[in-house]
């Protein structure tokens, strides 16, 4: 009698975690620029928390985006919702993540914690 086991957490299709895995998670910012903030001035402040954001548990990778409107997305790869969470609680009460918000239009901020479904690199 053949029994079906389940995938390991390496076999695991895209889209499926296994329970000891968690799963990763995008955080979307989307905002737009403090009034007489540049684009090069909002870039350099997004830089300037580089540390800050790489030293946190389940940091993955950091995406600035600025759209033809004048909108940008700051896109943050988090190993596991958890993390992402407690990442926005510690970063955004860091002195050194002021000088960021200060260039950020923060009436028009928008943040969602999404799971990462499928995704492919080179």
């Amino acid at each position: 009698m053949q029994t079906e086991s389940k995938p390991t957490a390496s076999q695991a299709r895209p889209g499926q975690t296994s329970p000891d895995t968690p799963q990763p998670v995008m955080e979307v910012v989307r905002f737009r620029a403090a009034k007489d903030t540049t684009d090069q001035q909002l870039a350099d402040a997004a830089r300037a928390t580089d540390a800050l954001v790489r030293a946190q548990p389940g940091f993955l990778a950091r995406h600035l985006l600025r759209d033809e409107t004048g909108g940008w997305t700051d896109l943050v790869l988090w190993s596991g919702r958890a993390e992402a969470q407690a990442a926005a609680a510690q970063v955004t009460a860091d002195p050194a993540f002021g000088p960021y918000m200060a260039a950020i239009d923060v009436s028009s901020v928008s943040m969602a914690h999404e799971a990462v479904i499928w995704s492919m690199t080179d």
